[in-house]
């Protein structure tokens, strides 16, 4: 009778918990998506003071995304060696730390360090969150967790225009840029004063210390086991083809938009935060959905051709105007719905000491089609190929499709 008593306490206790790692995890996550964008929003002050065309500001957007490529890659091994909590504030450093590096620059080679500095705080990110959401929330509710990650995610996105935009409206860019920096420090303490919620024990071997790391051959985190994994590119590929696609969508709604379907700028700007909006709300559903059953791939297969489909239709130009925008939102919630489905994939065929590792390379492949997507498609649009930016999103969508079938057929005969 006691036991039956004292379980549901425990059960609250347990739910309470996970939510607390899920919360600060999220803002965590959401001031990484909040820097991405600060020096695009940005760049008509950036221009207009230094005097900057579109292929040096590119540039610094270019050369942020590599920086967390190269270092996304690297950071999940130091991320199962030393812990996530650690390089979590080591990341959240570099953006307070590039903030102050863009308010303060006299010069085209600061902004360049500070997204250099951006780039390196970047990276840390999806290795840590991973680490954590995977070795502190318990399984009931890791779809929920993955859900509210991506959700956080596209909140960050939503309040940066915002939060710069009126900033350097009510003082200047400089100031926007400071403010920034200061947003992401007050994370950083909130992460300190919760920092039990963040810790995860290292992985250890029987008879060893309990600071001390398994061998990278006992926990299968030896790089060279991990680059000759074929499950490990099929995943980066897939994470690089579903980012090309978004960035698609994200740097190139407005002029496809606007020159196919003649609506405003102003329409154009709703649809793509209605696809930012709609994302979010996919991600809730989709953290339901992965946690009925174990296709994963089912999931994300579905509603990444669903969303490539919609973009492929917009592209041709055959809807009316007035159906442009809730298209573009309907595409977002799609896309949305795999992203819990999506980080589950992942997590199927990660092996066991390896979350950081694993989830540092594969996520990588996020920041080389962020880096690569805005140039490819931007040269189509200078081309007067005004569809394709979208028809390539198709592609890269069905692509991503392809490679979680064959993540999860791989993980199927290892397990």
């Amino acid at each position: 009778m006691q036991q039956v008593l004292v379980a549901p306490g425990l059960k609250f206790a347990r739910r309470r918990l996970d939510w607390k790692v899920i919360g600060l995890v999220g803002v965590a996550h959401a001031s990484s998506h909040f820097f991405q964008l600060v020096i695009p929003s940005l760049f008509a002050p950036l221009a207009a003071e230094f005097g900057l065309g579109f292929a040096e500001l590119g540039v610094l957007v270019a050369v942020f995304y590599a920086i967390s490529g190269i270092g996304q890659a690297s950071s999940g091994f130091v991320v199962d060696r030393a812990g996530a909590r650690p390089v979590l504030w080591f990341g959240l450093s570099c953006f307070v730390v590039a903030g102050a590096l863009l308010g303060a620059a006299p010069s085209y080679g600061w902004l360049l360090a500070a997204a250099v500095v951006a780039g390196v705080g970047n990276s840390v990110f999806h290795p840590v969150d991973f680490s954590i959401l995977n070795r502190r929330v318990s399984t009931p509710r890791l779809g929920h967790a993955f859900s509210a990650h991506g959700i956080t995610g596209n909140l960050g996105w939503a309040t940066t225009p915002v939060f710069i935009t009126t900033l350097t409206h009510l003082f200047n860019w400089r100031v926007a840029a400071f403010g920034a920096g200061l947003l992401v420090a007050i994370i950083l303490a909130l992460t300190i004063a919760g920092r039990r919620l963040l810790a995860v024990d290292l992985v250890r071997t029987p008879g060893r210390s309990r600071r001390t790391t398994a061998s990278p051959a006992a926990s299968g985190t030896s790089l060279g086991a991990l680059l000759v994994n074929p499950v490990v590119w099929g995943a980066f590929l897939f994470f690089m083809f579903s980012s090309i696609a978004i960035s698609a969508v994200q740097n190139y709604t407005l002029p496809i938009l606007t020159a196919t379907y003649g609506i405003s700028s102003v329409a154009a700007s709703t649809a793509l935060s209605g696809y930012m909006v709609a994302g979010a709300a996919g991600m809730v559903l989709g953290g339901f959905l992965v946690s009925s059953g174990p296709h994963s791939e089912r999931i994300v297969g579905m509603s990444f051709v669903a969303a490539g489909m919609l973009l492929a239709l917009l592209a041709m130009g055959w809807l009316p105007a007035i159906a442009a925008v809730p298209c573009v939102a309907l595409a977002g919630l799609c896309a949305g719905v795999a992203g819990p489905s999506r980080d589950m994939l992942v997590r199927r065929v990660t092996p066991r000491g390896a979350t950081g590792s694993v989830y540092g390379l594969v996520y990588s492949g996020m920041d080389t089609g962020s880096a690569v997507a805005p140039l490819a498609f931007g040269v189509m649009l200078d081309a007067g190929l005004r569809q394709g930016p979208y028809l390539g999103a198709f592609l890269a969508f069905l692509l991503a499709a392809f490679f979680a079938a064959l993540i999860a057929a791989r993980a199927r005969r290892v397990h």
